[in-house]
């Protein structure tokens, strides 16, 4: 059957789907409709039929789920980066922690995950009365105009590139609030012409922000489609940016970031520092972290202790192993096995990370920590083979699509008596848990950790032990 597009139903909602949106059904036939929950009662309008599940608007909320709340952001449905907020905390956590058991069982072949699985760790912070907020240590805005010519600041719609002009975002640390506003008006003041991405003409294309949760040091970084910051006029005007932006509280860094490419990739690659430092710096545990505008950092410091923490827990280290840390960024899960592990060598694929991981390592007298730049399937095989560098446990914390095949098999080969793997997607780490399971390994325990609240991400840490 087909559901006929722009026609109205009323719908119990029943599930909730991978990436938070409710999920329904109408004779039969599953529609995903986005801000639904389970346990609401809602009309609907079918916006799109794919003849096996179709896609709804929701219109109204006939009669609300037990576990619905009011999200504290007005953006929240309009914007494309909290798509769970509507969902209770609680039951947030729930639905992650369902979710993982759920690929494990389904991909991954594990029959009763539950068994394996600690309670998932969440946030425990409340703040402006709405837990779970405020956590990020990044912020990526883009700029435009409106329909009016207006400037807007903000984020884009999910699933578009119409920016939603915000003045606040409650993930956010609130001294973005502060920057942004600043921004906006010395855009405004200066005719300062934002980026067209349909046109590739204008000047400021994204605003990015980091701040160090623990020193309370701040960078923003403006990155621009030219080589300087100039008024229409076309006079340098990068002086009087710096005046209007330097005494915020915290700002200790502004950069400017050069991307004259018609691409949607945010950041291009050559960075000039305009006034301070040309890095910040943070802690994740007692491991400093030196962050440039380029800088692979996670976004939530809080739950990333936590998150290493299981991962060296489970890693059980007594100081006398060879420890192989695959996907490592800037090191910073390298950086804190090193502490408990006789020896740790990093791999990754990106030449500037490894730079800052070597950076990071001296800049805590870090010694034990080798680090390779290449691509984990590549270096691990030549490593092993070549060299007859072996492991006592490795590490893998890879991309949402998972470690490559040739990964898998060198690590199989290499037979470390541990395998601790910390994912991003619940999907990829069952199936890479499928055929580690089906060779030499047993999956011992897992954690969930909800790094990214009030979005349907959820990370996970997993043990494999050595039959």
């Amino acid at each position: 059957m087909s559901l006929e597009k722009n026609q109205e139903y009323e719908i119990i909602i029943e599930d909730i789907g991978n990436d938070g949106e409710g999920i329904g059904r109408i004779d039969g036939m599953a529609v995903f409709v986005k801000d639904a929950m389970p346990g609401d009662v809602a009309r609907i309008k079918i916006i799109k039929d794919k003849k096996k599940y179709a896609y709804g608007r929701l219109m109204e909320i006939i009669a609300p789920s037990k576990d619905r709340v009011n999200p504290i952001c007005p953006h929240a449905r309009a914007c494309g980066g909290c798509s769970i907020m509507h969902v209770s905390y609680e039951k947030q956590l729930a639905w992650k922690q369902d979710k993982v058991a759920n690929c494990m069982k389904r991909i991954g072949g594990i029959d009763n995950p539950e068994a394996i699985m600690e309670p998932i760790v969440g946030m425990s912070d409340v703040n402006e009365g709405f837990p779970a907020i405020r956590y990020r240590n990044k912020a990526q805005f883009p700029v435009g105009r409106d329909k009016n010519g207006n400037v807007v600041i903000g984020f884009y719609a999910g699933r578009t590139h119409s920016i939603i002009d915000t003045d606040v975002c409650y993930l956010q640390h609130p001294i973005n609030d502060v920057i942004v506003e600043k921004f906006r008006q010395f855009l405004v003041k200066n005719n300062v012409e934002p980026y067209d991405e349909q046109t590739h003409s204008g000047l400021v294309r994204h605003l990015l922000t980091r701040v160090g949760r623990q020193t309370g040091e701040v960078m923003f970084c403006v990155i621009v489609n030219g080589k300087e910051i100039v008024g229409n006029d076309g006079k340098n005007i990068e002086s009087e940016f710096v005046e209007c932006m330097k005494d915020i509280e915290g700002v200790s860094s502004i950069i400017l970031n050069v991307n004259q490419e018609k691409t949607n990739k945010i950041l291009g690659d050559k960075c000039r520092t305009l006034w301070g430092k040309d890095t910040i710096e943070d802690y994740i545990g007692n491991v400093k972290y030196q962050i440039g505008p380029l800088s692979f950092y996670q976004v939530n410091p809080a739950q990333t202790e936590k998150l290493y923490s299981k991962a060296l827990e489970y890693a059980e280290l007594n100081g006398d192993e060879t420890v192989w840390d695959l996907y490592c960024g800037i090191g910073t899960i390298s950086l804190f096995l090193a502490q408990k592990a006789k020896r740790v060598m990093g791999v990754e694929v990106i030449p500037e990370a490894i730079d800052d991981a070597r950076k990071n390592a001296k800049l805590n007298d870090i010694e034990n920590v080798e680090f390779f730049v290449g691509k984990a399937e590549e270096v691990l095989p030549r490593e092993y083979e070549k060299n007859g560098v072996y492991a006592d446990v490795i590490v893998v914390d890879p991309p949402r699509k998972g470690c490559d095949i040739v990964t898998l098999e060198t690590m199989l080969t290499m037979s470390p008596k541990k395998i601790v793997y910390v994912s991003c997607d619940p999907a990829t780490l069952a199936r890479d848990i499928k055929i580690l399971t089906e060779k030499d390994y047993t999956i011992r325990k897992m954690c969930a950790f909800d790094q990214f609240s009030h979005s349907g991400h959820v990370e996970t840490v997993a043990l494999l032990s050595h039959q």
